[in-house]
């Protein structure tokens, strides 16, 4: 996955100096889940919208259309490009692995077939982590099916990738994201990540297993061990390191890099038996279980390559539950999948990006439609089919916002107090919000409470919800600093099921001054 793809369409939000880890925990939601029904459909959908069976590839978008903002791919950006496919591919595999059905037993031959016909010279392409990718779902292919190809499609992608891509002549170790961009005095690309490690560890795992050849697991540990040392710190996962000399570390925040991460301790702990990978592991899931979920439900990360991020968290969270016994997450797991099918565009049953509002009426992209299609797959059903409210706590830094760059509402996490990973950081300007998108079990009236620090005086906002005003200029005190906190509240009525609750900035309703939110609360 391209790192310029990657920040383009993701919110700002992501970025955050510093952050402190909070106790583990799930919420307070209990393990609800959808029907198996809702999973067939949630797949047949899927199939039905993005799949072209002439060319057994799936289309980029769901109006078969090229939009300029992912034109990557075959056909000029008509299909899906690497990763993407990938990723589509597996979540065919998590379909086969919960039916059976020969259906999906074909398709994924036929995926196989159609990906090498658009692309008949894998290794052209430039990006480690593309091929990376690729090598595991062919070693997970083989795992399903005993097809020997994708076996030596998997390890000859592996090998490929660690034996020019590894490198101790920078930064002590790890694979490079690019095989054009090897020297950081020379290259902006140079760098060594996540995305393109943590996959390999769980491919070498794979080979392994399927060689009974522990050479393996050495490479495995070793890719772990120099990604860990490099990567990752007592209080978070982070992206990949840049720069001549000893290198930098980009600390951006993604549940990519934690899923990842998390993918990569299980299957350690599951060859090796060591406990320390599955402290690795469960400090990762609970790392994003309690800082990048909005009311438990994982996070809108933006459009594009964005919503696969969440997909390889889910994934490889129920990986840790299923193969290291790590039942705590089936809760999280259950109303996630819910989130999503409730919030589907019920004309086609298509999921859209964000799980904690309705799907709308555009287009939609087939790796955002694939990872709710996906988690519905993996994750046992318990029928349940109401409505998930979670456990009441909006983070304000994991909320949508509306202007981010031009306004100034970025993330930090700079003044101490704060709750999550950080606040939005203050704003002044007109057309400028945060929307906090809220469930209910049942109809009825909150009292809701703003968490923020005034530390410029007095400030004052709007409140709207579900597009109503219910407050023109609620007024925010002023704390006497930045790293004073105070809370307001108001009492509003909810509808059962979505919500929007938006905080905004209007002069011509009297609001005014900069101030920083933390968290809305009381849901």
């Amino acid at each position: 996955m391209k790192i310029a793809k990657k920040l383009t369409g993701l919110l700002l939000s992501m970025v955050l100096l510093v952050t402190i880890l909070l106790p583990a925990g799930i919420g307070t939601n209990q393990a609800s889940a959808f029907t198996s029904s809702n999973a067939d459909a949630a797949m047949t959908a899927l199939v039905n919208v993005f799949y072209d069976s002439s060319a057994k590839y799936f289309y980029v978008n769901s109006d078969h259309q090229i939009h300029a903002e992912h034109a990557h791919g075959p056909d000029g950006g008509l299909y899906t490009d690497f990763w993407w496919e990938a990723q589509l591919w597996e979540t065919v595999m998590d379909a086969y692995e919960r039916t059976g059905s020969s259906t999906y037993r074909t398709m994924i031959d036929d995926i196989y077939t159609g990906f090498n016909a658009k692309y008949t010279n894998m290794i052209s392409n430039v990006f480690y982590d593309d091929l990376g990718w690729w090598a595991l779902a062919s070693l997970r292919a083989y795992e399903i099916t005993g097809t020997v190809e994708y076996l030596n499609r998997g390890t000859f992608l592996f090998n490929y990738i660690y034996d020019n891509g590894w490198s101790t002549a920078n930064y002590g170790g790890g694979i490079w994201w690019r095989s054009d961009a090897k020297d950081p005095s020379t290259s902006t690309n140079a760098q060594k990540n996540m995305a393109t490690n943590a996959p390999m560890v769980m491919t070498a795992v794979k080979l392994r297993n399927a060689y009974n050849d522990n050479s393996y697991l050495t490479k495995a540990q070793t890719i772990y061990n120099w990604t860990k040392s490099k990567l990752v710190t007592s209080t978070k996962v982070n992206d990949h390191m840049e720069g001549t000399g000893a290198g930098i570390v980009k600390d951006w925040d993604f549940t990519y890099n934690y899923g990842t991460f998390l993918g990569a301790a299980t299957a350690l702990y599951q060859a090796t038996g060591t406990g320390s990978y599955l402290t690795d592991a469960n400090f990762a899931a609970n790392y994003v279980i309690d800082k990048m979920t909005s009311a438990t439900t994982l996070l809108y990360e933006g459009e594009n390559d964005a919503p696969g991020f969440k997909m390889i968290f889910a994934r490889n969270l129920n990986q840790l539950r299923v193969k290291a016994g790590q039942s705590q997450y089936l809760g999280f797991l259950q109303s996630n999948a819910t989130q999503a099918w409730n919030h589907r565009r019920t004309s086609d049953n298509i999921i859209g990006s964000d799980w904690n509002k309705p799907t709308g009426s555009g287009y939609i992209q087939s790796l955002a439609a694939a990872a709710g299609a996906s988690i519905l797959q993996f994750v046992p059903a318990d029928g349940y089919t109401g409505n998930i409210a979670g456990n009441g706590v909006y983070e304000a830094e994991n909320a949508r916002r509306t202007l981010v760059s031009a306004a100034g509402m970025v993330n930090e996490s700079t003044q101490a107090g704060f709750n999550g990973r950080g606040y939005v950081a203050g704003w002044n300007t007109n057309g400028t919000s945060i929307d906090f998108y809220v469930n209910q079990n049942s109809a009825g009236s909150k009292t809701i409470t703003f968490r923020y620090a005034g530390g410029a005086g007095n400030a004052s906002r709007y409140v709207k919800v579900n597009g109503a005003f219910v407050s023109n200029n609620l007024t925010f005190n002023g704390t006497g600093g930045w790293g004073s906190w105070n809370t307001v509240s108001l009492t509003i009525s909810l509808n059962a099921g979505s919500n929007t609750i938006q905080l905004g900035y209007d002069s011509s309703k009297g609001n005014s001054n900069f101030l920083n939110i933390d968290r809305l609360t009381g849901l």
